[in-house]
């Protein structure tokens, strides 16, 4: 059976830097199944698209999900019943709709969240993350110190990410795919609309779906010849950076907590449907590895499993006391005040600077 102190080793200096993942996956189709990776908007001199990077020897390695697409899949996980218990469920209700505060994009420093009911306590707590203490953060928003957070519209309080998890495809061949819409009948030929005469009328036919329109050299997915590989990075070294001031007690309950959900995370098969063209699952003829990685270069063997995982996590959040769970409002007033910059930190810090400056000239 897990005890709490069973894993002290990971909060210790003398432990482990980070455990380290290496997960094959592969498509449900098979290893050489077509997969699609994500598809990227242009800019910076990027053409937009998959994003393929190529190296000196003439292979190269495709982007299949990112870090940050990868903590969206995987923190919602807190939302089922059987990892529920293990954090504070608050939602906020923003008209008809009510969102978990572990779907907002930017979690704890989201603008849903921030100009909600929270903005105050929320406020505060980040402070305290500044002044060294992440208690408060933690019993609001614990999933925010795993999959990091960045107060950057507000008090610019920052907490690296504990858990970084990406899935790239190697040695991929590009390839395209074309297509042909046919309406239902002739519209034009039939004169049930009149012949386009102008290329905006056209162009709304087009998009309407009252002529033949073909789409040709469109992007067709990839075939991985090298294989596709999900890695995932545990911190430990960061969660070591966690700390509730100059309390020791309360810093180890802290940090336990916050380990507990980082191994749940990570021992978590977030394989299966990613996009459509996208469904992976792990490969049976290459193992997943799971190694401890020391501050000499050392590499051992993690023994932890999912179920252990869950198990030093519900005795870590009993010992931490979970955060109250709650609905919260969205504030219409707060959110017009944000948009102008007014009611925070920033804010408040100016108009503080202000007062300072005619004190001293008085």
């Amino acid at each position: 059976m897990t005890k709490l102190k069973d894993l002290d080793t990971y909060l210790s200096n003398e432990g482990p830097a980070a455990i380290v993942l290496k997960q094959p996956m592969m498509s449900v189709e098979g290893e050489d199944g077509i997969i699609f990776p994500s598809t990227y908007a242009s800019g910076d001199g990027f053409p937009g698209g998959y994003n393929i990077d190529t190296d000196a020897t003439g292979g190269n390695v495709a982007l299949i999900d990112s870090i940050g697409s990868q903590a969206n899949r995987i923190e919602p996980i807190f939302l089922q019943d059987k990892y529920r218990d293990l954090v504070p469920q608050i939602d906020v209700k923003a008209g008809e709709k009510t969102v978990s505060i572990l779907e907002a994009g930017h979690r704890a420093g989201d603008a849903l969240v921030r100009c909600s009911s929270l903005q105050a306590e929320l406020q505060s707590a980040f402070k305290e993350v500044l002044r060294g203490d992440a208690t408060s953060l933690a019993k609001i928003a614990p999933t925010s110190l795993v999959f990091g957070v960045w107060d950057s519209r507000d008090t610019q309080a920052k907490l690296p990410r504990v858990i970084t998890s990406t899935i790239r495809a190697y040695n991929v061949r590009r390839l395209t795919r074309s297509a042909q819409y046919n309406p239902a009948t002739e519209y034009v030929n039939d004169q049930l609309l009149d012949e386009p005469l102008e290329k905006s009328t056209k162009d709304s036919y087009s998009e309407r779906g009252f002529i033949h329109v073909p789409a040709t050299g469109s992007h067709g997915g990839v075939i991985a010849d090298g294989g596709v590989i999900r890695t995932a990075t545990l911190g430990l070294s960061a969660i070591r950076l966690l700390h509730a001031g100059n309390d020791q007690a309360r810093t180890v309950r802290l940090q336990r907590y916050i380990l507990g959900l980082s191994l749940v995370a990570f021992t978590y098969n977030s394989s299966g449907y990613l996009r459509a063209g996208c469904i992976l699952v792990s490969n049976p003829n290459k193992p997943s590895e799971y190694l401890e990685v020391y501050h000499d270069g050392q590499r051992k063997s993690c023994k932890i499993d999912h179920a252990a995982a869950i198990e030093y996590a519900t005795l870590a959040a009993e010992d931490f006391v979970v955060g109250e769970s709650r609905t919260v409002s969205f504030d219409r007033d707060k959110a017009q005040k944000d948009v102008k910059g007014e009611g925070t930190a920033k804010s408040k810090s100016k108009k503080g600077k202000k007062a300072d400056s005619e004190d001293s000239n008085a």
